[in-house]
C-alpha cells in the first residue's frame, strides 16, 4: 500500500498502470472510515487490478461551516484499516492540490436531480459533490468507482454526471451497511451522544415499517404516519420524509404497481444530521 498526496504523482503512477491495461477501482471517501467504506474497498479489490482510496474532506459540499470544522478526522486509524484490506494506493491530497488555491464549485445541472430532497435542504451541496467527483475522476481516471446507497441521491447524481460528461467509468452502487441495531453506518455516528445513539435506530425501524405498509397505504398516508411517529420521539427531529421515484427522485403522491420507489429520510439527533433510505415494493 502506497500513500500519495501529490496530484501529479498519483496521475503519473495510474497513467502508467492503465497503459499496461490494468483496471483501476476508485473509492472516494472523506475519511473517518467504518465497515461501510471498507466494504466498498473490498468490492473494488475483487473487481479491479488496482484499487485507489481517496481521503479528502471536500469543503465545497458543506453548506454548514460548523459541520465542516467538526467533521471527524482519523487519518492514522484510517490508514491502518486500509492496510488490512490490501488496497494499493491511498490518495490524501490537501485542498491546494485538489483546488489549486481556488476553493470554488463548478455549477452543474443534473436534470433536476439536484433540486430534490437533500438539494432543497443543503444549498449548493451537489455542486460541491459534482466538483470534487469530477476532479477525482480526472486525476485517477478509474475504470470503476464505488459509492454507497446510503447517499442514494448522490449515487444517482454521480451516474448522471458520468452521462453528462460522457466518461467511460462504471459507477457501482453498494448496499447500505448497518450496525447490528439497524442504524446506517456513517462517519457522523461517532459524534452522537450516548442518548442520541440509543435513539437513532428508530430511524431504520420506521423505514422498515414504511416498507411493510407501502402496499396497503397511500404515500400521503405513510408520510403523515411517519410525521406522527417522530412527533412522539422527543430525541429525534424529523427534517424530511419523502417517497420518490428512484430514477427521477421526484416525490410521488400516487403510486403505481411495479414502479421502483424509495423512501428517504433526514433526521437530527441533537446537532448531528442523519440520513437513510429504503427501497419499497409495491
Amino acid at each position: 500500500m502506497k500513500i500519495i498526496a501529490a496530484t501529479q504523482e498519483i496521475k503519473k503512477v495510474l497513467t502508467s498502470l492503465k497503459s499496461s491495461h490494468k483496471t483501476i477501482g476508485l473509492v472516494p471517501t472523506m475519511g473517518a472510515l467504518h465497515k461501510g467504506h471498507l466494504s466498498l474497498v473490498e468490492k473494488s479489490i475483487a473487481e479491479n487490478d488496482v484499487t485507489v482510496v481517496s481521503i479528502f474532506v471536500n469543503p465545497t459540499q458543506f453548506d454548514n461551516k460548523e459541520d465542516l470544522e467538526n467533521y471527524p478526522s482519523t487519518l492514522e486509524k484510517d490508514l491502518k484499516l486500509l492496510e488490512k484490506t490490501g488496497c494499493d494506493f491511498i490518495f490524501t491530497p490537501d485542498s491546494n492540490e485538489v483546488y489549486d488555491h481556488q476553493i470554488v464549485s463548478e455549477h452543474f445541472s443534473f436534470d433536476g436531480l439536484e433540486h430534490e430532497m437533500e438539494g432543497r435542504h443543503r444549498k449548493n451541496h451537489f455542486d460541491g459533490v459534482g466538483t470534487i467527483v469530477s476532479k477525482l475522476f480526472d486525476i485517477t481516471k478509474p475504470t470503476r468507482a464505488y459509492f454507497g446507497e446510503k447517499d442514494f441521491q448522490q449515487l444517482q447524481i454521480i451516474k448522471k454526471l458520468v452521462n453528462i460528461k460522457q466518461l467511460n467509468i462504471q459507477i457501482v452502487g453498494c448496499k447500505i451497511c448497518r450496525e447490528q441495531d439497524g442504524l446506517a453506518m456513517s462517519s457522523r455516528n461517532i459524534r452522537l451522544s450516548d442518548e442520541h445513539r440509543k435513539a437513532a435506530p428508530f430511524i431504520h425501524q420506521t423505514l422498515q415499517e414504511v416498507k411493510q405498509k407501502a402496499a396497503s397505504f397511500s404515500f400521503p398516508e405513510l408520510s403523515d404516519w411517519v410525521k406522527n411517529k417522530f412527533e412522539k420521539q422527543t430525541l429525534l427531529e424529523l427534517e424530511y420524509f419523502e417517497i420518490a421515484e428512484e430514477k427521477s427522485l421526484q416525490t410521488v403522491k400516487i403510486k403505481k404497481e411495479n414502479e421502483p420507489y424509495r423512501a428517504f429520510i433526514a433526521v437530527f439527533a441533537g446537532p448531528i444530521r442523519l440520513i437513510d433510505n429504503i427501497a419499497l415494493s409495491i
